[in-house]
């Protein structure tokens, strides 16, 4: 969707009057919502520039220009497109990434991120040459006229306040491969930005360029369908067996049906930790693209999302061709009714209620995203609640397809293919942690190593030596110790102290902690593991959960206070001080269970609580009885 169309005449003519912000504004109203004062005046100041530019009589005067251009797939908008052709008679367009920038700063160890004055504040973005890139080849992998009538894109960013040569941290070596991409442009390069814009700019859109761009359907391309299936074949972390290809061939019928028929579908598919619902997640994505379905995977949770782009990728695998298509929950709250074929939504009892930082955007994100997708299919877990926050269940996927009148269907992942294939641990785990009563109790099958360690430090150590086999052993801990504002990115600065024994939660420099070479050096919470699996965890149970002698209790006041999983849990006691206790008990114990679960071989526990060591010890005993 375009905000604002018009000629590079119409456009300098618009500028010229006055008139230009008012015309956007008018338009923008109409098709978008009301904008803010900030976005007018960025429109104000950014559009002279333009202008500026543009008033250039070798720029023909029938070349298109279009502002505010929404990107495939997703909210975000180009900010001013100029489209004609070349010598040799080649549809070109020219996309420019518009900033009010007059500084920056580097971030180093995150690839493509710097931070600047934004919303008030110095923040946390991407490079500019990263996101004008990156909006580029969102439109050549999904739009189909761009890519069936061969339309060449030439993005560049323009921040028309930075001075280059003062300031060269977003010229820096380790932005080089972003900016040759797609070049920079400062207050100093006016002439140069005219001159690239004129070397494919030669004569007008006399084809409707834009106008093809804009009604073109939104399919996946070939190029993305075809480095998505290379990606995936002999990719070992990605095979199905079993009910995981009955679960998967019944999601690609129903796909395919309602892409043929037009009616929504939704398919529930439950299991717990180990069952597959990732591998069948990912198969889906994968092979629905392939089939020319518009499908994007979707979790709450952004550790798997960035774990699986990562093991996805090759080494000839451009990053904006597959991190596209990994999506937040919350990505929805504008989309329009059947925008996408399919929507397949992971870790679905992760899902929010409402989206945004202060949970104040959109109705509800389980009823946005059977909106938003012909078919929808949500792989859940009932036992993995771990936030006051987590909303999705059965229940209210049900209750919103049975709204949109969808055809619904249901189906059970049973099998065990995490803890060694042990079903039994499983049930075994859930319980001696109290969760509900299953025919476990007594014990499970001992291909599955688990041990109570003694000593903190010796839980360390056992780790580490099961780490040096594949970088694949992992320490995690509930969330008992507040993380040091001051030791976020750095190792040295521990965290979590058990008498001498100490150690630094998991940094926040790095969005792939799971798989990243120095990750045993940290310890890993539920935010950063759910999702994941690995060959060994050690998990250290703090004072949130002990044992009384007769049962498993929780204290929800011995969670950190930088704990955001049980966020209002206080105001919700006051209120109503069984229902809180009921809630934070359950997510507790849902985070420890889900923490020793994460394990393919094996599970060693440290208990602070003394008493929970023993009666851990108790239950192993009796196994080997």
């Amino acid at each position: 969707m375009i905000v604002y169309e018009a000629t590079k005449g119409e456009f300098v003519d618009s500028v010229f009057s006055g008139s230009i912000t008012d015309e956007i504004y008018d338009v923008y109203k109409e098709k978008i919502g009301k904008s803010n004062k900030s976005q007018i005046r960025s429109w104000e100041n950014s559009m002279e520039f333009m202008y500026k530019i543009l008033i250039d009589e070798e720029i023909p005067d029938d070349s298109g220009v279009a502002i505010e251009f929404t990107i495939p797939t997703t909210s975000k908008r180009i900010d001013f497109i100029i489209s004609g052709q070349d010598d040799n008679k080649t549809d070109n367009v020219v996309i420019i990434e518009l900033k009010q920038w007059d500084s920056a700063q580097k971030v180093i160890g995150k690839d493509g991120i710097v931070k600047t004055f934004l919303g008030g504040g110095i923040r946390e973005t991407t490079h500019p040459s990263y996101q004008v890139w990156t909006y580029a080849s969102l439109i050549e992998n999904f739009n189909e006229t761009v890519e069936e009538d061969k339309i060449d894109l030439y993005p560049c960013a323009y921040l028309h306040n930075y001075d280059f040569k003062k300031d060269t941290t977003l010229t820096d070596e380790i932005y080089k491969r972003y900016y040759d991409l797609a070049p920079l442009y400062g207050k100093r390069d006016a002439l140069k930005l005219r001159e690239f814009i004129k070397k494919y700019i030669k004569t007008g859109d006399t084809t409707d360029i834009l106008y093809r761009i804009d009604n073109g359907k939104i399919r996946p391309s070939k190029k993305l369908q075809d480095c998505l299936r290379g990606m995936l074949e002999g990719n070992k972390y990605f095979y199905m067996i079993d009910e995981q290809k009955v679960a998967y061939e019944l999601a690609v019928k129903m796909a395919r049906d309602s892409y043929i028929d037009d009616k929504k579908r939704v398919l529930i598919v439950e299991g717990g930790p180990g069952t597959g619902k990732s591998v069948v997640a990912i198969n889906l994505l994968v092979d629905l693209i392939n089939d020319e379905l518009n499908a994007l995977y979707v979790t709450k949770n952004s550790a798997p999302r960035n774990v699986f782009f990562e093991r996805l990728r090759g080494s000839n695998f451009t990053q904006s061709y597959l991190k596209t298509l990994f999506k937040g929950s919350g990505s929805f709250t504008k989309s329009n009714e059947n925008d996408f074929d399919v929507l397949i939504v992971d870790e679905a009892h992760r899902l929010n209620k409402k989206s945004g930082l202060f949970s104040n955007l959109g109705e509800n994100q389980i009823k946005e995203i059977i909106n938003a997708a012909k078919f929808s299919i949500f792989f859940i877990d009932k036992h993995q609640k771990v936030t006051l926050k987590d909303y999705g269940s059965i229940d209210e996927i049900k209750k919103f397809a049975e709204y949109y009148d969808c055809e619904i269907e249901e189906i059970k992942l049973e099998s065990q293919f995490r803890c060694n294939g042990s079903d039994g641990y499983l049930s075994w785990l859930t319980d001696v942690l109290e969760i509900e009563e299953t025919a476990n109790y007594d014990g499970f099958d001992f291909d599955f190593d688990f041990q109570v360690i003694d000593d903190a430090d010796e839980l360390k150590e056992l780790i580490f030596e099961k780490n040096k086999e594949k970088n694949n052993a992992r320490l995690l801990a509930g969330y008992c110790w507040n993380w040091i504002k001051e030791g976020k990115n750095d190792s040295t600065v521990h965290d979590i102290e058990i008498g001498d024994f100490s150690m630094s939660w998991n940094l926040g420099n790095s969005d792939t902690w799971a798989i990243d070479e120095d990750s045993v050096n940290e310890i890993g919470c539920i935010h950063t593991s759910q999702g994941l699996e690995f060959d060994y965890v050690g998990v250290i149970i703090g004072e949130d959960m002990r044992f009384d002698g007769e049962h498993i209790i929780t204290d929800f006041n011995s969670r950190a206070r930088t704990d955001q999983s049980l966020k209002g849990i206080k105001k919700l006691y006051k209120e109503d001080s069984s229902k809180a206790l009921k809630e934070a008990d359950e997510i507790i114990k849902n985070t420890y269970r889900t923490l020793m679960t994460r394990g393919m071989k094996g599970c060693y526990i440290y208990c602070e609580d003394m008493m929970l060591q023993s009666y851990f010890k108790e239950k192993i005993e009796n196994i080997h009885k």
